[in-house]
């Protein structure tokens, strides 16, 4: 037995935009649409550089901590452990990283860029923040410092 449903009435549809209005009055869910289109932009600014938010973030997290093992790379992520052994497997194929047994460890391995790991991080903390400076032009310096102050509190981060 199939249901009959009324036809659909003749009124207009409105424009896609707006139509999330109720939905915008939500922290989650504008932080969602924030963060959306922050990221589609940053990864059309790292592409050309041979790499991906989550490559450029480890990249970045080794670069910063020499000697970093996988585990301590993966809990600053916030990533699996064996989610990270590939963003390391890419990083290392690409000639950025290098990966050492840990001497006191034989188990774990020690992660450090090379020169060119450090001049690709370079170049793309560059882009990264021409990216950030054009998509928050309407910001202030001490809004964008509130931005980020309120964003950590959310996230529980002390720094």
């Amino acid at each position: 037995m199939t249901r009959k449903t009324a036809p659909a009435p003749e009124t207009p549809i409105p424009s896609a935009t707006g139509l999330d209005r109720s939905l915008r009055q939500l922290v989650g869910y504008t932080m969602k649409r924030a963060t959306n289109c922050m990221m589609a932009d940053a990864a059309r600014v790292l592409e050309p550089l041979g790499l991906r938010i989550t490559t450029f973030s480890a990249l970045s997290v080794i670069c910063d901590t020499p000697d970093v093992t996988q585990s301590q790379l993966a809990a600053s992520l916030n990533m699996e452990r064996s989610n990270t052994v590939l963003i390391i497997d890419a990083l290392e194929e690409a000639g950025l990283i290098g990966r050492h047994r840990v001497l006191t460890d034989r188990r774990s391995f020690a992660l450090r860029a090379t020169l060119a790991g450090t001049r690709r991080r370079r170049a793309a903390v560059a882009a990264l923040e021409a990216h950030e400076d054009a998509m928050l032009a309407d910001l202030s310096a001490e809004e964008r410092a509130t931005l980020v102050a309120l964003l950590r509190r959310i996230d529980q981060i002390d720094q």
